[in-house]
C-alpha cells in the first residue's frame, strides 16, 4: 500500500508539472467548466464520475482549438478599411450589429461597380508602356492569413526593376491631391502583394476615370505599410471586442450617413 501511494504521488507531480500554462488561474476556470460539461450526464450531476485526467486535458484542448479557429476566420476587408477611415462607427455598426449600409442605392458606388466591370477595356498596352510594366494580373482576389484582411486588387503589375504594383480605378477626378483613403488603400493592396508573391512593393498607381484616365504614382514607405497594418488591428479589436468606437471628427460626413439616426453623436 505505501508503495502504491507513493507512485500515485509521483504521477500527480508530473502530471502538475506536465500541466503548465494550463494550471494558471484564468485557464483553470476555464477547465473547470469543460470538466463539468464532460461529467455531468442528462439526468443531472447526481451519481456523475468525474473525468479521466487525459480526458479533461484532452476536452481542453480542443476547447482551446476551437477558439484560436474562431479567431482566425474574422478577416478584415479593404472595404471595411475604407468605412473606417471615412468613419470608426461604420465598423460597428456593420460588423458587430450586423446592420448593412445599403450603400448600393449610393450614385457614386453604383458608378464605381459599373466602373470595375468595365474596366477591362481600358488600353492595357499603354497603360503597360507607361508604367513599365512587364506583366499584370487582373482582379487578383489575395488573403493575408500574417494580417487577418483580404481583398480585390484590379491590377497587379509587375514592373521591369522586379518589384510590383497595385493598380487601382476610381470613380473620381484627381484634385492635385492624394486622399488618405487612396493611400492605404493602395498600401493595403501592396502587403497582400508582398505576402502573396514574395516580391518588393515600393509604390502603387491610381487611375481616375474622370480625370481622362489619369494615372497618378503613390510611393510608399515603412510608415505607410505600419499605418495600413495598425488601421486593420484597430478594425479586428471592435469586431472581437465589440465596443462602439469614436465617431469622425468630420461632422459633415453624418448629414448623408446611413446610420445617422441610430448612432449617438458626442
Amino acid at each position: 500500500m505505501a508503495d502504491q501511494a507513493k507512485t500515485d504521488a509521483g504521477t500527480d507531480a508530473t502530471r502538475t508539472r506536465a500541466c503548465g500554462r494550463e494550471c494558471e488561474p484564468e485557464q483553470a476556470r476555464e477547465s473547470a467548466g469543460a470538466r463539468s460539461q464532460v461529467s455531468v450526464p442528462e439526468g443531472g450531476r447526481e451519481g456523475a464520475q468525474e473525468p479521466a485526467p487525459g480526458q479533461a486535458e484532452g476536452e481542453r484542448e480542443r476547447v482551446r482549438e476551437r477558439a484560436g479557429q474562431a479567431e482566425q476566420e474574422i478577416f478584415v476587408t479593404v472595404s471595411d478599411a475604407l468605412e473606417y477611415l471615412f468613419c470608426p462607427r461604420f465598423i460597428f455598426f456593420e460588423r458587430c450589429l450586423m446592420i448593412p449600409e445599403h450603400q448600393e442605392k449610393r450614385y457614386k458606388v453604383l458608378k464605381g461597380r459599373e466602373l470595375h466591370e468595365v474596366r477591362e477595356k481600358v488600353n492595357r498596352d499603354y497603360v503597360r508602356k507607361r508604367l513599365n510594366c512587364v506583366r499584370k494580373e487582373i482582379a487578383v482576389y489575395l488573403t493575408s492569413r500574417k494580417y487577418h484582411f483580404k481583398g480585390e486588387v484590379d491590377e497587379v503589375l509587375f514592373l521591369e526593376d522586379g518589384t510590383a504594383a497595385p493598380l487601382d480605378y476610381k470613380f473620381a477626378e484627381f484634385k492635385n491631391t492624394i486622399y488618405r483613403t487612396h493611400k492605404y488603400q493602395a498600401a493595403l493592396y501592396g502587403l497582400l502583394i508582398m505576402e502573396h508573391f514574395g516580391v518588393e512593393v515600393k509604390k502603387g498607381f491610381v487611375c481616375y476615370t474622370r480625370s481622362n484616365n489619369q494615372v497618378v504614382e503613390i510611393d510608399f514607405r515603412e510608415k505607410d505599410y505600419e499605418k495600413a497594418r495598425q488601421i486593420v488591428r484597430e478594425i479586428l479589436e471592435i469586431i472581437q471586442r465589440g465596443y462602439y468606437p469614436e465617431g469622425t471628427k468630420q461632422k459633415a460626413r453624418c448629414v448623408d450617413c446611413t446610420y445617422r439616426n441610430i448612432c449617438i453623436r458626442n
